[in-house]
C-alpha cells in the first residue's frame, strides 16, 4: 500500500507550550513497522487526555497509554493500547 517514517524529536524551552512537548527517554534505538490502520483507531481516545505515552521495544509489542485524570494531578486511571510490529520475512 505504501510506507512512511516518523521521527520524533525532544521538544521544550521558553517557546514551547506544555502540552505540546516531546520528552523522549530512550535507553537503546529501536526500529518497528506497524499497521498504520491500528494506529489511527488508537488516536480516537486522543480527547481522553492531555497526554499520550507510547512505549517500544524490541521484539514487544507497542504500548499506547492515555493517562485519565479528573483534576490535573488526579488521575483515575488510563486508557492501553497494545499492538504487535508486524514481522518481516527475510
Amino acid at each position: 500500500m505504501g510506507n512512511g517514517t516518523v521521527q520524533c524529536k525532544p521538544s521544550s524551552g521558553v517557546d514551547a507550550k506544555e502540552d505540546e512537548q516531546v520528552t523522549i527517554e530512550l535507553e537503546e534505538p529501536v526500529s518497528l513497522t506497524f499497521a498504520l490502520k491500528y494506529l489511527n483507531y488508537f488516536t480516537k481516545a486522543t480527547s481522553l487526555a492531555s497526554t499520550v505515552s507510547l512505549s517500544m521495544s524490541k521484539d514487544v509489542p507497542l504500548v499506547v497509554e492515555y493517562p485519565i485524570s479528573v483534576k490535573e494531578g488526579e488521575s483515575v486511571g488510563y486508557v492501553r493500547f497494545y499492538l504487535a510490529p508486524k514481522i518481516e520475512e527475510d
